[in-house]
């Protein structure tokens, strides 16, 4: 997969994995590996700075405890309302996108 189509996209993505609810960053790179059937996969160096922007902006919070497997505290990321409605813009854009690219798909 092209990594400029997934950087571009990214917020999209991590917005849409997080409206399945609060997790933490290997959580959310295994959702979106495993949603994607292995086509996406996220690094950490990509990860974590797009998820901080997305919390500096107000689209995530977090709050860092153990998770429940035990084990040395993480940052569990959710989205916020504003994240959602940010979400739904993205998904429109994308989707008035994709529709014209379609036009350059067909032959």
């Amino acid at each position: 997969m092209d990594s400029n189509l997934l950087k571009g996209n990214l917020e999209l993505i991590l917005l849409g994995i997080l409206e399945d609810g609060e997790m933490y960053g290997l959580e959310i790179s295994k959702a979106t590996n495993a949603r994607t059937d292995g086509l996406f996969s996220v690094s950490v160096g990509s990860l974590y700075p797009a998820l901080h922007k997305l919390e500096a902006s107000g689209f995530v919070s977090s709050v860092e405890r153990t998770p429940p497997r035990g084990g040395a505290k993480v940052r569990y990321y959710q989205m916020t309302e504003e994240g959602g409605k940010l979400l739904e813009a993205k998904r429109k854009l994308y989707r008035t996108f994709d529709g014209a690219m379609q036009k350059f798909l067909e032959k």
